[in-house]
């Protein structure tokens, strides 16, 4: 097993993270605010990042990135679990994960669909970290709509 991260080697990844959210922010306009806090309330809390980006399928997709002492975790609040056609909207998730690479749907508290992967501490840079953002609020805006379809079926009203 790897070595855990020194607090220098934490403080320097929350660097690159802070810089490169800093200009993720500057260059894209669809980013509404980034925000920095801690995964808890307890002094031992994994810095934690929340971006916040205007959709157009989805109105606002927030992106939790979670600094732990070997990965990078990141995942975005997809929608609540399904009200109908439960098992071809799950089958539908399983398909899409299946070409998915850097991340994949898992079902969360109260079964809401949620978008998760993980990246080694070793790999984070800045390209990586826009990479991340920019793979999660594509994933979301290309499936959210035709998930409602499924998953809400008789609620969904076309625009």
């Amino acid at each position: 097993m790897s070595e855990l991260n020194s607090p220098a080697d934490v403080a320097d990844l929350v660097a690159v993270i802070d810089a490169a959210l800093e200009r993720f922010h500057e260059e894209h306009q669809i980013v509404l605010a980034v925000d920095r806090g801690t995964a808890d309330d307890t002094r031992f809390g994994e810095p934690r990042w929340y971006v916040r980006m205007a959709g157009e399928e989805k109105d606002v997709i927030t992106v939790w990135l979670t600094l732990g002492q070997r990965t990078l975790r990141y995942e975005t609040y997809v929608m609540p679990a399904p009200e109908e056609n439960v098992a071809e909207f799950n089958e539908q998730l399983l398909r899409r994960n299946d070409s998915m690479v850097g991340a994949h749907f898992s079902i969360g508290a109260e079964d809401a669909v949620y978008l998760r992967g993980e990246l080694v501490d070793a790999a984070v840079r800045a390209d990586e970290v826009d990479r991340i953002l920019g793979t999660l609020y594509a994933t979301v805006e290309q499936v959210f709509r035709p998930l409602l379809r499924i998953g809400f079926a008789s609620r969904v009203v076309d625009r």
